[in-house]
């Protein structure tokens, strides 16, 4: 695998996901995906500095960071190639074209790796890429407003 795309919240999946490739010797790029409406982990990445946010509005819960803790973010910023964010609404599609390709059921922050590597598939062709799919903890009314083609609202 080139590139592997994986949802950060508090860090535990990706720092595990760096962990697992540097014991292993890859060369795999790993790529952390937040939501742009809670992008306290982004800025921290690029900054390289702890920064938090003042909100994290967004449906994709388990991504809904506003202060990224510390040792976890000293792991992701050694580790990881960049950390990106994706819309709500990239989201939600990628909730769809999951349960719609592989009939799983997806909550939000387990497709926001999809939506991550989507937004960046033009770089990625011709590549060996993957995403971390995690999570099928999605609220009935959540998913079926997904699945209707809309995007919750927080």
């Amino acid at each position: 695998i080139d590139t592997v795309y994986v949802p950060v919240g508090m860090g535990s999946g990706v720092n595990a996901i760096i962990a697992v490739r540097d014991l292993l010797g890859l060369d795999t790029r790993v790529v952390g995906v937040v939501s742009d409406r809670a992008p306290a982990t982004k800025l921290t990445f690029g900054s390289g500095r702890l920064t938090t946010t003042p909100t994290a509005a967004t449906f994709v819960d388990g991504v809904a960071t506003r202060s990224p803790d510390p040792q976890s973010m000293a792991g992701v910023i050694g580790g990881a190639a960049r950390v990106i964010s994706v819309s709500d609404d990239a989201v939600a599609e990628a909730m769809r074209i999951i349960f719609r390709t592989t009939h799983n059921v997806a909550e939000s922050a387990g497709a926001i790796a999809l939506a991550g590597l989507l937004s960046e598939s033009p770089a990625q062709r011709g590549a060996h890429s993957a995403f971390v799919l995690c999570g099928g903890n999605v609220d009935t009314d959540q998913f079926a407003t997904v699945l209707a083609g809309r995007t919750p609202t927080v």
